[in-house]
């Protein structure tokens, strides 16, 4: 059997670059410096398949910690599909992660298959297209000027685990720009854009009310004038999709967010924009 052949083994950092790249040819636009924060977060949660010695497939599975992991990346190239290879790369993943919920974002032609292992369907993700541009408002402040433990805690608020590396790294990624909204001293809403293969990608977008979201919302779009913006928003929180559609973003994709345990009791409402769909 050709899978006899197929070596599934851990990525070293130049690597993920190539993960990147497949992502991008297979139109996922995933921004240009995500691999630094994803190997920063987990260096062992990047896995190459190789046929006799060409690498012909990856996934990624991310380990935030003991009870939490993200799967994604999960690629094979085009000319080496249907022949079993996928599924030794996806076995030699699952166990990687053992018992930990494991969360992912599901294409639609996938998500059958993500179900008979055990996956359900959360809410979808529905990726939105504009264009940059407009005037910064006020009462926004560059993230960095908040004190990082803050940050970790309202951000804990709103993804399954704690997250402190992987978001160190996050917000200091090159041509990004992170911004934050204070209320009485307090963090109460961030935001990210980051560059991506085709423009650029706003994740997060988190904050306790539309209001806020909109002024982080729109300082994000005016960074980048002119540039094409996508992000990525959860189809039930319905103010996230009245304010994008206020600013004439249209739909171009969608994904399913998928969990083989338990679905986190998050509170969606607050997330206008998931962080990325490559690392949850």
């Amino acid at each position: 059997m050709i899978t006899d052949n197929l070596i599934v083994r851990t990525m070293n950092r130049s690597e993920i670059d190539l993960a990147i790249t497949w992502a991008a040819s297979e139109g996922w636009n995933p921004g240009r410096y995500d691999a630094e924060s994803c190997y920063q977060t987990d260096e062992n949660g990047f896995l190459l398949g190789e046929l006799n010695g060409e690498p012909v497939g990856c996934i990624s599975v991310v380990a935030y910690d003991a009870h939490f992991g993200f799967l994604s990346f999960y690629i094979v190239k085009p000319q080496f599909r249907g022949q079993g290879l996928g599924i030794k790369i996806w076995k030699t993943a699952m166990d990687y992660l053992g018992a930990r919920n494991i969360g992912l974002d599901g294409a639609l032609a996938q998500q059958d298959n993500y179900k008979k292992s055990g996956f359900q369907i959360a809410y979808n993700h529905i990726r939105y297209e504009g264009v940059g541009g407009g005037v910064m408002p006020a009462g926004i402040v560059e993230l960095k000027t908040v004190p990082f433990q803050e940050l970790v805690a309202y951000d804990r608020q709103l993804f399954p685990s704690k997250r402190s590396l992987f978001l160190r790294h996050w917000i200091e990624q090159p041509e990004s720009t992170a911004f934050g909204f204070l209320k009485n001293g307090y963090l109460v809403g961030y935001g990210v854009i980051r560059s991506a293969h085709t423009g650029f990608r706003i994740g997060p977008l988190f904050a306790n009310d539309e209001q806020i979201a909109e002024a982080l919302f729109q300082a994000l779009l005016a960074q980048n004038p002119h540039a094409p913006v996508f992000l990525d928003v959860p189809d039930t929180n319905l103010q996230a999709i009245d304010l994008v559609q206020r600013y004439h973003l249209q739909p171009v994709s969608q994904t399913a967010r998928m969990y083989n345990k338990e679905i986190p009791s998050l509170p969606i409402y607050r997330i206008f924009a998931v962080t990325s769909l490559e690392l949850g």
